[in-house]
C-alpha cells in the first residue's frame, strides 16, 4: 500500500497514539476488575503490605496470579513496591488509591469502571448481533458485572449528594418531607437500591418505594434494604413504572440516570405525573451532555456516547415501540417529554455536577 502524501500524518499518528493508550487503559481496567472481583484491594488494604505468596494465601488465589497481577499493579502505578535490603519485595495499596479501590462510599470510588467495562465486554457479540439486526440486548444479558459496576459507580453520589445539594434545590419539598405526619417517596429505576436508602436515612418519617423492572436488581435492593435495617420503611416493588399511580400518591417521585433508558419517556414521565400527590414534584437526574451535538466532543461527551453504543441503546431496542434516546438525553430533549406528559413546568435546577444535570417537574 502506498502513503498518500497529500494526508496528515500527524492526524494518523494522534489516533494511532490514542488507540494505544485506550488500549493500556482498557487492559489496567480489566486488572483493577479482578483487583475488585477477588477482594485483592481489600485484603491489601487490612493487612499492608504482602508479598505474592502473602497476597495468594490471604486472598485465596493461585502464588503465580498473585505475584503477575502485583507486578502489573505496580508497573501501572497503582500500587506502591517495598524493596528492603536483603528482604523479599512487598506490595502495598497507598491510602489515597483506597479511596478510589476499596472505600464504596467514597466520592473518590470509580473502581466499579472495571465491572462496567466487564459486562460490556461479556455481550459484545450479542451488541454486533443486534447493529446487523436492528434488534436489542437485554439489559440481564450484560450480567451481574454490568449491574454490579452500574449500581456502585453511582453509590457515593446517591449516598452523599442526593439528600444534600441536590435536593436542597428544592427547598419546598425537602420542607414538605419532613413536616409531613407520613411522606411518601417513589424512586423509579432504583437499581441496587443507593439511592432508596440514602432517600429514607434522610427522611425517618416517610415510606420509600423503590421500582425497577430487573429481577435481579431487585433483589440486590431488597438485600441492602435487608443489611441496612430499612426494609420495614422500604418496600422494592418489581414493576413497571406504568403503574406508579397505582402504588401512589407521592410527595416526591425521584427517577435518576433511567429517564433515557425508558423505552417511552414520555409515557414514563405521565404515569409519575398521576402518580403525584397534590402539590408534589419530580426530580429527574440524567446526563449533563451538550445542549446540541458537536464533533469533536469533550471527554463527558465521548463517555456517554461509548455507553450509548455499547449498551444503552441496544438495551432501549429490546422493546418496541422504543424512543431509542440512547444515553446523550440532551435538555431540550426532557423539556420536550415533560411537557408531553402533561408537566406544566419543567426547571432546571441550579446544581453543578461534571456528569449529571437535575431538573423539576411540576404538574
Amino acid at each position: 500500500m502506498t502513503t498518500d502524501l497529500s494526508l496528515d500524518t500527524d492526524r494518523t499518528d494522534r489516533l494511532v497514539d490514542r488507540l494505544f493508550e485506550g488500549t493500556v487503559g482498557a487492559l489496567e481496567l480489566y486488572s483493577v476488575y479482578l483487583g475488585t472481583e477477588l477482594g485483592l484491594y481489600r485484603v491489601l488494604h487490612e493487612q499492608g503490605p504482602l508479598t505474592p505468596v502473602e497476597l495468594a494465601h490471604d486472598a485465596g488465589i493461585a502464588p503465580r496470579y498473585a505475584r503477575e497481577w502485583l507486578e502489573q499493579q505496580a508497573v501501572a502505578g497503582l500500587l506502591d513496591v517495598e524493596e528492603p535490603p536483603g528482604g523479599e519485595r512487598r506490595f502495598a495499596l497507598p491510602p489515597e488509591h483506597a479511596r478510589v479501590l476499596v472505600h464504596a462510599d467514597d466520592p473518590a470510588y470509580v473502581a466499579p469502571f472495571g465491572h462496567l467495562l466487564a459486562g460490556i465486554g461479556g455481550v459484545l457479540d450479542l451488541v454486533a448481533h443486534a447493529y446487523r439486526t436492528g434488534t436489542g440486548v437485554p439489559y440481564s444479558s450484560y450480567g451481574r458485572a454490568f449491574r454490579h459496576g452500574q449500581g456502585h459507580i453511582n453509590r457515593p453520589a446517591f449516598t452523599h449528594d442526593l439528600t444534600g445539594e441536590w435536593l436542597q434545590a428544592m427547598p419546598d419539598v425537602v420542607e414538605r418531607l419532613h413536616a409531613a405526619p407520613r411522606p411518601r417517596i417513589a424512586d423509579v429505576g432504583c437499581g441496587q437500591g443507593w439511592s432508596t436508602l440514602a432517600l429514607a436515612r434522610a427522611f425517618p418519617n416517610a415510606r420509600v418505594d423503590g421500582v425497577d423492572l430487573d429481577d435481579a436488581s431487585v433483589a440486590d435492593a431488597r438485600a441492602n434494604a435487608a443489611e441496612a435495617g430499612l426494609d420495614g420503611r422500604i418496600r422494592v416493588l418489581h414493576a413497571d413504572v406504568a403503574r406508579l399511580p397505582e402504588t401512589g400518591p407521592y410527595d416526591l417521585v425521584v427517577i435518576l440516570e433511567a429517564l433515557h433508558d425508558m423505552a417511552q419517556p414520555v409515557e414514563a414521565l405521565r404515569a409519575m405525573r398521576d402518580a403525584l400527590a397534590r402539590g408534589g414534584a419530580v426530580l429527574v437526574g440524567d446526563e449533563r451532555v451538550a445542549d446540541t451535538f458537536t464533533a469533536p466532543g469533550d471527554q463527558v461527551e465521548r463517555l456517554m456516547y461509548g455507553w450509548s453504543v455499547t449498551h444503552c441503546l441496544p438495551t432501549q431496542l429490546v422493546d418496541r415501540p422504543t424512543a431509542a434516546t440512547g444515553t446523550v438525553i440532551r435538555a431540550g430533549a426532557v423539556r420536550e417529554h415533560a411537557a408531553a406528559a402533561g408537566f406544566g413546568r419543567c426547571t432546571v435546577l441550579p446544581v453543578e455536577h461534571d456528569f449529571f444535570r437535575f431538573y423539576r417537574l411540576d404538574a
